[in-house]
């Protein structure tokens, strides 16, 4: 995931900030010695992008799940983490100073120029960054029509500033920089819960003073709307009827086209889906029914 991040990062800076025209001006390495001899042979300035910290943003947690459905197996989904990545961005110049030239004002133009960018592409959009359909080949389908979170220079700075540059090594001197913070999900896998329900029996018995006075059952069936070639149906509205037409129950089917209704007493029902533009279809079952199928097809 982060990989993905930082070629975006890359090709935007790249292809949107003036005196930047080559991937080799821009990269991840640590600001280091190595870093400063990379610079010094090239023949233009640099962009020194490191990730110097990730951190989970606790304010966009949620315990929220999502349910859906596969080869009729029911399925949980936990809603992403999200990280926040945070860079440091430093501008470099292979210049050497002397009373003629002056690289630290070409490095300030261009930090300005790249923070002008990242500003107005903030939050970042991979599709809006590449273009459509021309998103790199294996990018992550959960970052495909993401709108990913993104502070570019905030009030508060990055807090461990002058601690990161004593860690460079060397006589590294205090260099300005523009912190930048991404938050990508982190997605966590599925829970299997088991099969889709189709029928749920519920025995409740009415006691009177010194025994049973009687015992029914009451029934939860499940069912799924579906497409002539079988693709479910969310939003479905559904109503389970009397053989005569006398509503019982109405609902409306899940994202994953599935429905539920409870509290139903063994017996002959019709079923009635209606969905926009292809009309209404009705079936009738017995509940319980003999394979405990209830889903209802617009073939």
């Amino acid at each position: 995931m982060i990989e993905h991040i930082d070629r975006m990062l890359r090709d935007l800076l790249v292809a949107r900030v003036d005196g930047l025209s080559a991937k080799a001006q821009v990269r991840f390495e640590p600001p280091d010695d190595n870093w400063r001899t990379f610079v010094g042979n090239l023949s233009g300035l640099a962009l020194n992008v490191y990730l110097v910290e990730l951190r989970e943003n606790r304010h966009l947690r949620t315990n929220e799940r999502a349910r859906t459905q596969l080869a009729g197996i029911a399925l949980s989904y936990l809603a992403p983490r999200r990280v926040d990545l945070h860079y440091l961005i430093t501008a470099w110049s292979p210049a050497t100073p002397n009373q003629a030239v002056e690289p630290t004002v070409d490095e300030h133009a261009l930090l300005y120029r790249a923070a002008a960018v990242l500003l107005t592409a903030e939050p970042l959009a991979p599709a809006e960054i590449y273009g459509p359909g021309k998103l790199p080949a294996g990018f992550p389908s959960q970052l495909v029509d993401a709108t990913l979170p993104t502070a570019v220079l905030p009030a508060d700075g990055f807090p461990k500033y002058a601690e990161f540059w004593g860690t460079m090594g060397g006589r590294q001197p205090w260099r300005p920089g523009i912190h930048l913070t991404v938050t990508v999900p982190v997605a966590l896998g599925a829970e299997e819960l088991g099969p889709l329900v189709t029928t749920q029996t519920i025995q409740t018995t009415a006691i009177g003073h010194t025994e049973a006075a009687s015992t029914d059952a009451l029934i939860r069936i499940g069912g799924t709307v579906l497409s002539a070639d079988g693709i479910p149906i969310p939003g479905a509205w559904v109503r389970v009827e009397t053989p005569a037409g006398d509503p019982i129950h109405t609902t409306h089917t899940t994202p994953q086209g599935h429905f539920l209704v409870d509290r139903l007493p063994a017996g002959r029902y019709r079923c009635r889906a209606r969905v926009t533009g292809l009309g209404e279809r009705i079936r009738e079952f017995d509940v319980p029914g003999p394979a405990g199928g209830y889903d209802v097809t617009f073939d």
